[in-house]
């Protein structure tokens, strides 16, 4: 009975201890968790509210005819065009370039730290920087200009009209390429040298080994890549703002160019309206590439 009472109490008291540290892990957290709530939770809360209201002192309900207004606006529906636009093109192509680069530099073993090195640079770079260089080079007289006419063909104005998408999206790319690298080149060296070798004996190819072994092995990491890419894509504001200012060319013109304008104006209701749009729209889209994800998690289980 005093051995079954001893064990009893070594119970409670242990028990007692585990609560008294579970009770200090949530007043170590409740800083943070009263942050998110104040800072995060109860504006998003509060941005859904006001965006169905007429914005007046006395904030009626008006339903979606915000939403409705926002999506009848031409100037809405040019700058989510063109911001699906670029994200299309921009997020796709970076993730095939870094991942045959990554492959690339993977080849070259120790010789290759330096080469990462470079491409991390523009990474790095304040964007204000990189704006600097990208104008010099596609400058009606600059380095891009002068490659064209020696190549027999004339001036480019890279910096106006439609043109202006060819540096924006090839500096999204010079920008960003080397960080998605760096985790395309972290993710391939977990595979295994063992299944090339046997892959190489039964007769795969290079193109092969790539979709059938590597992506495989390193689709969380793939995955991870891409959704980066689609989100710095959403992000294609600051490099046509600094060249084109608030009112760029239509063929640049993104959403939070409108957004940006509303703003100016005082116009908290079509901005509001605008993000929590588009918002929905990435959370859809999000939620697709993630399903498209788990299914081919099982299809290589």
């Amino acid at each position: 009975m005093q051995a079954g009472g001893a064990v009893l109490r070594g119970r409670v008291q242990g028990g007692g201890r585990l609560f008294h540290r579970k009770k200090i892990v949530w007043l170590l957290m409740l800083p943070g968790m009263l942050g998110i709530l104040i800072f995060y939770v109860v504006p998003f809360f509060g941005g859904v509210y006001y965006s169905v209201t007429d914005g007046s002192f006395a904030n009626n309900y008006v339903g979606f005819d915000n939403y409705l207004r926002v999506w009848q606006n031409p100037m809405f529906q040019l700058g989510l065009k063109n911001t699906l636009e670029l994200s299309v093109l921009c997020a796709p192509t970076i993730w095939l370039l870094s991942f045959l680069m990554a492959a690339m530099l993977k080849s070259l073993k120790e010789r290759s730290t330096g080469f990462r090195n470079i491409l991390l640079m523009p990474y790095l770079m304040p964007s204000s920087a990189l704006l600097l260089i990208w104008l010099t080079m596609f400058d009606y007289g600059g380095v891009v200009n002068r490659l064209v006419v020696s190549m027999g063909m004339e001036r480019v104005l890279w910096l106006e009209g439609n043109a202006l998408r060819v540096p924006v999206v090839l500096l999204y790319i010079w920008k960003n390429l080397g960080f998605s690298v760096v985790l395309f080149s972290a993710a391939l060296e977990t595979v295994h040298p063992s299944l090339y070798e046997f892959a190489s004996l039964e007769g795969a190819g290079s193109l092969t080994q790539a979709f059938k072994i590597t992506l495989p092995q390193i689709w969380p990491t793939a995955f991870l890549v891409f959704v980066l890419a689609w989100v710095n894509a959403f992000k294609i504001f600051k490099e046509v703002y600094f060249i084109g200012g608030s009112y760029p060319d239509d063929a640049v013109y993104t959403l939070q160019h409108f957004m940006n304008n509303k703003f100016a104006k005082l116009d908290y209701q079509d901005v509001t309206t605008a993000a929590y749009s588009f918002a929905v729209l990435v959370i859809i889209m999000f939620v697709l590439m993630y399903r498209v994800k788990a299914v081919r998690g099982e299809e290589t289980a």
